[in-house]
């Protein structure tokens, strides 16, 4: 194979400009910062507890959730699997903060439930963090236990079942030994994603201040970015030893089960709790969206219940619209020049040998480290004054750096499946490596770059932690709109700008569903 030196030299210049550089910006500047007096405040030591506490309840029944729903899809026999799998994910498709919003609408002093069941209390703080939290964080959990089962060998279960283990015999020497690693794994994901957030925190927080939030404050707030950078480097830590966990298990992995489909013995009570279990699960998820429609389009919740589309019209005016037209411009360049930029990445480390490819598929992957908040205000300290500063192109750049190890992941892995000799073959038959990435590669590859090109586009309609503190008033993403209505206590047109980023990320999902079937 080739060395791919060439490309590996532009896309190391890319790195450097987009990752490295901006992050020794940002840790350069704690030199001129009272570290000790920062992090010793009563004010940062409430907010570190703050974030352990609910970061670690969150994980805690996020995971545990994610396992018993994942188990529920894939080791019973109910029927709408699919559509429980799409339901579930649906949290997926809004931004944190809406999860938080949601509950507000719920729960809320006059929210739709609280309204409905007369309930007392209130949702803001620990419970209300965590409870957001966890619809937001579950679906993760949920995606990677079902992969885990997809590919767990069933045949262990039956020799089990022969030799007349018992159920919970097989549970703990079977399923427990295969989930350690992948449990860990995880489970660092799920708080790393939770301890980094500020979304739902600062919508049902209250004075339960977190890391994140008092990072949000003294940056945006009161323009303070030496505080501010302490807290992101404090942030980076989860992120980092989540990283280092995860590259050490795909390092030292040595599971590799070979599937055996078997067909699952019917079990009524099994199955129905197992519909049970899902099906209220899918309502609970919906419930926030359901109160998004419900404000939307009635005229004032709770006083007035009658149908209008005034509120539409109303956020139209206050702008929804062009702050729309600037998300799907970003999103579509992120998922353009993204997809392209790891593409390239991928085909240039996987497809080559040497030190070079192994540098570059780390310098890849490094910004599974990065947490979005910590990402962006790197990018404000390094590129402030600059001619990208305060312009869509840095949104664009910062998003495809947020989401790029994921989509990268996902070609990295799908040219690894590709013979490894086909280069070899190409050159020995006069075909330039262009031909052979057009001809070969691209053809057989058209799902993975559909899953590619929708990643970056979901994920940079709906992020609001790396964009927080680079946009203007004039290339404000919609999701940033959300936070501003609720400040006006215009919740109606949160709820339609929750709805609008809904509403286009499932239209992309259904999209690029057509297109693989197509193309499959």
């Amino acid at each position: 194979m080739k060395k791919n030196y060439g490309l590996k030299a532009i896309l190391a210049l890319f790195f450097l400009f987009a990752v490295i550089c901006p992050l020794a910006a940002l840790l350069a500047g704690l030199k001129d910062v009272d570290i000790g007096a920062v992090i010793s405040s009563g004010q940062f030591m409430d907010a570190l507890v703050h974030s352990l506490v609910s970061a670690v309840l969150s994980t805690v029944i996020s995971v545990a959730c994610g396992l018993l729903l994942a188990w529920c899809i894939a080791r019973s026999n109910i029927r709408g699997k699919a559509v429980f799998s799409m339901l579930l994910t649906l949290p997926m498709l809004i931004p944190s903060i809406s999860h938080g919003m949601g509950l507000v609408m719920l729960l809320g002093q006059n929210g739709v439930l609280t309204n409905l069941l007369g309930l007392k209390g209130s949702i803001y703080g620990l419970s209300g963090i965590v409870t957001g939290s966890v619809i937001y964080s579950f679906p993760i959990a949920f995606l990677m236990f079902v992969d885990i089962f997809t590919y767990e060998d069933m045949s262990v279960y039956t020799s089990a079942e022969v030799m007349g283990v018992p159920k919970y015999r097989q549970f703990l020497d079977i399923t427990l030994p295969y989930l350690k690693k992948p449990m860990i794994s995880i489970v660092f994901t799920v708080f790393t994603m939770v301890v980094t957030d500020y979304g739902v925190p600062l919508m049902v927080g209250g004075k339960y201040t977190t890391l994140p939030v008092l990072m949000y404050q003294q940056v945006i707030g009161l323009l303070d970015f030496g505080k501010g950078t302490v807290i992101g480097a404090v942030l980076l830590i989860p992120a980092v030893v989540t990283f280092l966990i995860d590259a050490l298990h795909n390092e030292k992995s040595g599971q590799h089960f070979v599937t055996e489909k078997t067909e699952k013995k019917e079990n009524k009570v099994r199955d129905r709790v197992s519909y049970l279990f899902c099906t209220l699960s899918g309502i609970l998820v919906a419930l926030p969206i359901l109160a998004f429609a419900l404000l939307t389009f009635v005229k004032k919740y709770p006083l007035d219940n009658s149908f209008t589309l005034a509120n539409i019209q109303r956020s139209l005016e206050m702008g929804a619209g062009r702050y729309l037209s600037n998300s799907l411009v970003i999103s579509a360049a992120v998922a353009v020049f993204g997809t392209m930029l790891a593409y390239l990445a991928a085909y240039a480390s996987s497809r080559s040998t040497g030190k070079s490819s192994r540098v570059l598929h780390l310098a890849a992957i490094t910004s599974l480290s990065l947490p979005g908040m910590v990402l962006g205000l790197s990018y404000a300290v390094f590129y402030k004054g600059s001619f990208i500063y305060g312009t869509m192109g840095i949104l664009v750049l910062v998003n495809i750096i947020h989401f790029f190890a994921s989509a990268y992941l996902l070609a990295y892995n799908s040219f690894g499946k590709i013979n490894e000799n086909l280069e070899d073959a190409g050159q020995m038959l006069g075909i330039s490596r262009f031909h052979m990435i057009k001809d070969i590669f691209l053809p057989q590859m058209k799902g993975t770059l559909c899953e590619m090109f929708s990643y970056f586009f979901v994920n940079s309609m709906i992020t609001i932690s790396a964009v927080s503190f680079l946009t203007t008033v004039k290339n404000m993403p919609l999701a940033l709109m959300i936070p501003q209505y609720e400040a006006q206590m215009l919740l109606e047109s949160s709820a339609f700008v929750s709805l609008l980023i809904l509403g286009v990320n499932l239209l992309i999902k259904g999209s690029v569903y057509i297109i693989k079937k197509k193309a499959a």
